[in-house]
């Protein structure tokens, strides 16, 4: 099977035969689902460099549990719990905090020089006002608005009810917009 054609496979059949030891389905897998996985990571460690690193972490995590896999059509979920836990775990190793600077720096530059300063800005006092959030809140926060999960997904992932997901996402919208007041 091409690589054009495991692209088009559902994730259970291909979570299924990367349990068996297909590495071209595990591969499609990771292609699919890896850029979500890193774009989460890099939130929580507000580092590419740290969020390549989870991510490595977790796909290795993930190939050597995914024969233990007991709903494969929820591997997505699954693959996103494990990079989860692992930036969790290298935060906690590192006890690593926001730095604005460098996340501003890494903002880009808009057209003209005004525009990147106010992106900047705009930027610094997210990344700000999300440091201010209990870890709980901003991965939550993080999961549904970097990642686009639904409540489900999110609860699946932090392995939490709905309900909590509702309100820790109520209470960091809250924080956030009583932070960023200034930039409405």
């Amino acid at each position: 099977m091409t690589a054009a054609q495991l692209a088009a496979v559902p994730d259970a059949l291909l979570a299924a035969r990367a349990g068996d030891g297909d590495a071209r389905a595990f591969e499609a897998l990771a292609r699919r689902h890896g850029p979500l996985m890193r774009a989460y990571a890099r939130r929580l460690t507000e580092s590419f460099t740290d969020a390549d690193d989870v991510v490595q972490e977790s796909l290795i995590l993930i190939w050597s549990g995914i024969g233990e896999l007991r709903e494969p059509a929820a591997v997505k979920t699954w693959m996103m719990r494990i990079t989860a836990h692992c930036a969790v775990d290298l935060l906690r190793r590192r006890r690593n905090h926001f730095d604005i600077e460098a996340l501003a720096d890494e903002a880009g530059h808009g057209p003209t020089p005004e525009a990147a300063a106010v992106a900047e800005a705009g930027i610094a006092a997210l990344a700000a006002a999300l440091a201010t959030l209990p870890e709980e809140q901003r991965r939550c926060w993080t999961l549904r608005q970097m990642g686009g999960l639904s409540y489900q997904e999110i609860a699946e992932i932090l392995d939490i009810s709905t309900e909590s997901v509702r309100g820790r996402l109520a209470r960091a919208r809250i924080a956030l917009i009583r932070e960023l007041e200034d930039w409405r």
